[in-house]
């Protein structure tokens, strides 16, 4: 039985939770192994719509183990307030478990990550201020604070001693905000301990063993391939690994458990946040996508930067990722274009390229060589098979499986929970 990998193939915002909700009536486990609560999951079910931060999708599926890895930053008081929003619309969260080597989000590293963001002025990223970065610091300058922690007064303590030693430097020389006490701060981790102790656990253990009793584990990733903090945009990107190996780095689970990786694309391109965006649109058509894309952040509620298609990335994504699969999503969104274009190459100061230049530079500079497709007006959202598709809308999917270098094994075509055409099996 398989362990699945999905991760997003593009700027993230694909409708990674649509996927794992196709799959998960036959999946057993549902892990996040990256990020925090800086992106966001919708999935409907019939007329109720979940936005999801922190918690893995899998948890709105009934007999599914939702687990949080080792990989993941928490902020504690975003998950208790997530939960208690599933739970008062009467999703079961009892099943939870959280791993006690994931690390926290302080109130500490809120507060540096806005301040930090402002003081670059015109050089900002594009963060969503909540922690996530400056806590991925804290876990790589050893200096973190982990969930186990919070069961040991003493040790919990001496750790935001030591974090709080040098960031109130920070805060009250280069910043000129007040400093923050070590009192406070402990106070409010350990109101959280009780709670959260029946969920934590030894996540790895209990993701091994469910595979070596062949059952289905999913890993499913924040943000995506193009903002992976090794693989992206950087400095643009996210600050933990979002491609495929970071399912193994932040679950436990070694790579020869992994049978299936699935990239996420949508059958046309967006980002948030600053950095470089060959396809990006300004005009009408960009308005069209984020329309009738319903294109605004489930998290920030930003617009998104929306643009075509774009295959040197799909083929990057491709991989780095070690994709088997793609599901393309939102396909429905492209009806009524009477042509479509999709940049096959990039044109850098005259020089052609066909796939990402491994220059940042070049990247930034880079213009789209388009392709036209012939569009279509039929409405797609009822086809539950390819061949119900308009023929150019079949000819579109068939071209971007070709420039894409992996095949195309499902297709969104509308929000809906089951508005989904599968084209091959993504379990078995």
């Amino acid at each position: 039985m398989p362990g699945i990998v999905i991760v997003g193939a593009q700027w993230g915002d694909e409708g990674k939770g649509k996927a794992t909700d196709l799959l998960g009536s036959r999946i057993d486990y549902v892990v996040k192994f990256n990020g925090g609560n800086n992106a966001g999951h919708t999935v409907v079910i019939g007329d109720e719509k979940y936005a999801l931060h922190l918690l893995p999708s899998g948890i709105l599926t009934e007999g599914v183990v939702p687990v949080i890895g080792n990989g993941v930053v928490i902020d504690l008081e975003v998950l208790f307030e997530e939960l208690d929003a599933l739970s008062a619309r009467g999703v079961d969260i009892s099943k939870l478990k959280i791993s006690a080597n994931a690390h926290i989000i302080a109130p500490y590293h809120r507060t540096i990550d806005k301040v930090t963001e402002r003081f670059l002025g015109k050089r900002q990223i594009g963060t969503t201020g909540r922690g996530i970065g400056p806590a991925y610091a804290d876990k790589i300058n050893r200096v973190g604070i982990r969930i186990q922690d919070l069961f040991d007064e003493s040790i919990l303590r001496q750790k935001v001693e030591g974090a709080l030693f040098q960031k109130n430097q920070l805060l009250l020389k280069v910043y000129n905000r007040r400093a923050i006490t070590v009192d406070e701060i402990v106070t409010e981790l350990l109101s959280y301990a009780d709670r959260v102790a029946p969920m934590v656990c030894d996540t790895a253990l209990e993701l091994n063993s469910a595979l070596e009793r062949g059952q289905n584990v999913l890993f499913e990733g924040g943000q995506a391939t193009m903002l992976d903090v090794d693989h992206g945009t950087y400095p643009f990107v996210t600050s933990s690994s979002a491609t495929a190996g970071g399912a193994s780095t932040g679950s436990g689970v070694g790579p020869t458990r992994i049978d299936r990786v699935i990239g996420i694309a949508k059958a046309y391109i967006t980002r948030v946040g600053a950095g470089p965006f060959p396809t990006e649109l300004f005009d009408e058509w960009g308005d069209f996508l984020v329309e009738h894309g319903g294109e605004f952040g489930t998290t920030t509620g930003r617009r998104r930067r929306p643009g075509w298609y774009d295959a040197p990335i799909a083929r990057y994504a491709s991989r780095v990722n070690g994709l088997t699969d793609i599901v393309l999503t939102k396909l429905d969104v492209l009806t009524g274009l009477e042509r479509i274009p999709v940049c096959v190459a990039y044109d850098v100061d005259g020089r052609r390229f066909d796939e990402v230049p491994v220059s940042q530079s070049d990247f930034h500079h880079a213009k789209p060589i388009y392709e036209e497709f012939p569009g279509w007006s039929e409405d797609i959202t009822g086809a539950r098979s390819f061949e119900e598709l308009p023929k150019n809308a079949q000819d579109y999917v068939l071209a971007l499986e070709q420039m894409s270098g992996t095949r195309i094994s499902a297709i969104g075509v509308g929000p809906g929970r089951d508005a989904i055409i599968v084209r091959h099996d993504l379990v078995g």
